[in-house]
């Protein structure tokens, strides 16, 4: 094969090359269009959803419901619980919302759009878990009134003896035991601040058909370091089918609660009567209504203690989960009002934002026809490449994982204008620099590429760190303006190599770009340089006395060739003096 046969295959195997690339952005493209349309089909929409700022939605506010004795939360207290609300929120797949404290004792939360009734639950529950040992135990429907003439003359409204352990019966007082037997699981919930930590309780679990009296708190949801939900698994890793939400205590709590299923399991065997059974139990009651109840059977001595129940499923599962994951709020909130609010920015301010958008365009479509003339047009159909997926992938996140565009959002966009232009620029610099050294436009195009994607890969990976670690560390808004910029800066890298460099490839394959047409932008005795064969370039005597190719040639020396012309110089005066 011939050095010319050679070169003509190695030009159609890049060629193929890159009509195969655009066929994969082609691909991308209709997979992204494919994943919009099916959440469209479920409820979606083809157009993002707005936040807070430019679109309005629901706002509640909470009040702190104290214990008796404290006066006023203090800031900590707050702030942990606009942390916790905030981390709840923000669980439930609600992007862009706004959680802040008001007054003394009131927290504001703020989301877009219509509050669902699961994000409504979610925000208003206290999640207040605690782990109490169960004393008495009765079904809901046994609940009786006795009459005033039945009861004792003298009823003990304390304990008459202390007890020897928090499931000691001798805890509860006479009137607890009257409460308890008169107990109506529709009515009598008790309320959070009729609640103390450190004193039994009476209450019914959560589909109210049976009541307990419990005693103290032996261990504090806050002592949960993490929670998850999952399917139950037997030893061989055969699933049950039944939904279980599993614990995982810090030090501290493992210590706790292996005290009290050390207790609880001792209770075993002991008497077959239904009182003494049931102080082998320990109910988990959140907001003071019992969840689950269940038997201890065994020691937990690794802190990982497993909740199953009935009712459980895989949406009830996962919500508990994520509450207790979140941790407990230091104090139960009640709502104070909920009401729709308006935008605060509106749909003026987002034309404007748009606007301000498409005149940027414009400039940077400008700039590039007025400096890369024919090539510019490369920069605008590589724009709109992107414009294209990051629509795409912007609405999918709003249909599917509850992103809202901001304000911040848009200008995140905006700014993407910039960073995608840039790429463009600094490859077809290099491409200009590869011609001015001599190389024919398909050895630049390929050359020029294998420079500039380096730096275009280390410029946009400083923005992806940037954006990570805005959207970690900040909140609200700052973390959609952190989400668009990290989309926006993935999409330029994948558009400048699934589009732009194939784009390249084919037109340096052209007549109009291969042979440096003046309109095309990448004429090589514009830049300096002129075709002497072969692929080579050499300086031209007609370039040089281009006013604007000398001027371009003498900005691109570096000072070693300045010095080694001005020797040259030197040495042709001296051997014409002689």
């Amino acid at each position: 094969m011939t050095p010319t046969s050679r070169g003509r295959a190695k030009q159609t195997s890049l060629t193929a090359r890159a009509w195969r690339t655009l066929a994969w952005l082609l691909a991308l493209v209709a997979a992204l269009a494919g994943l919009n349309w099916i959440a469209v089909t479920q409820g979606g929409l083809w157009t993002p959803k707005l936040a807070l700022d430019l679109e309005g939605g629901t706002q509640l506010v909470l009040q702190a419901q104290l214990p008796e004795g404290q006066a006023e939360p203090t800031t900590e207290q707050m702030q942990q619980a606009v942390s916790i609300i905030r981390q709840r929120v923000d669980a439930a797949g609600v992007s862009e919302a706004e959680i802040t404290t008001q007054g003394g004792r009131n927290i504001v939360v703020s989301v877009p759009g219509q509050m669902d009734e699961a994000t409504r639950q979610r925000v208003e529950s206290s999640a207040r878990l605690d782990f109490r040992p169960v004393i008495y135990a009765d079904s809901a429907a046994n609940s009786q009134m006795i009459p005033q003439d039945q009861l004792p003359e003298t009823i003990n409204q304390t304990p008459t003896a202390a007890p020897t352990d928090a499931s000691d019966p001798q805890g509860i007082s006479d009137q607890q035991f009257i409460d308890f037997i008169q107990f109506n699981c529709a009515t009598d919930i008790p309320k959070a601040a009729d609640v103390k930590p450190d004193e039994p309780i009476v209450t019914c679990d959560e589909t109210g058909q049976e009541k307990f009296v419990l005693g103290p708190v032996e261990v504090s949801g806050e002592r949960i370091a993490d929670a998850s939900s999952g399917l139950v698994t037997t030893s061989q890793g055969a699933t049950t089918g039944q939904w279980a939400v599993n614990i995982q205590f810090d030090g501290q709590g493992t210590q706790q609660f292996a005290e009290v299923t050390k207790r609880l399991n001792s209770y075993q065997g002991q008497s077959q009567a239904p009182e003494d059974q049931n102080r082998t139990r320990f109910a988990v009651t959140l907001d003071n209504r019992v969840i689950v109840a269940p038997t201890t059977n065994a020691v937990i001595t690794d802190g990982k203690p497993q909740i199953t129940g009935q009712t459980f499923n895989q949406q009830s599962s996962k919500a508990l989960a994520d509450q207790l994951k979140f941790g407990a709020l230091p104090f139960t909130f009640a709502t104070q009002s909920s009401s729709s609010i308006s935008a605060t920015l509106g749909t003026s301010q987002l034309m404007n934002g748009l606007i301000a958008g498409g005149i940027g365009l414009a400039l940077v479509v400008l700039y590039s026809l007025f400096q890369y003339r024919a090539l510019g047009l490369v920069t605008v159909a590589s724009l709109i490449v992107s414009a294209g997926l990051t629509y795409l992938v912007v609405t999918f996140l709003s249909s599917q994982e509850g992103y809202r565009l901001s304000l911040a959002g848009v200008a995140g966009l905006i700014v993407a204008i910039g960073i995608t232009a840039d790429s463009f620029i600094v490859y077809f610099e290099r491409i200009k620099d590869e011609l001015r050294d001599g190389r024919g436009l398909v050895s630049a195009v390929e050359t020029g590429w294998q420079r500039a994607f380096r730096t275009i890969l280390v410029s946009d990976a400083v923005n992806l760190l940037v954006a990570s670690v805005l959207f970690v560390v900040a909140v609200g808004n700052v973390r959609g303006f952190a989400l668009t910029l990290f989309v926006t800066t993935v999409i330029d890298l994948i558009v400048v190599a699934l589009f732009t460099h194939p784009v390249m490839r084919l037109l340096a394959r052209t007549r109009f770009f291969g042979e440096g047409h003046p309109a095309s932008g990448l004429d090589p005795r514009a830049l300096g340089a002129v075709y002497r064969g072969r692929g080579e370039f050499r300086v031209s005597p007609t370039a040089r006395a281009s006013k604007g190719a000398s001027k371009e040639a003498k900005r691109r020396q570096t000072l070693a060739e300045r010095k080694a012309q001005q020797l040259q110089g030197a040495t042709t005066t001296k051997e014409e003096t002689r």
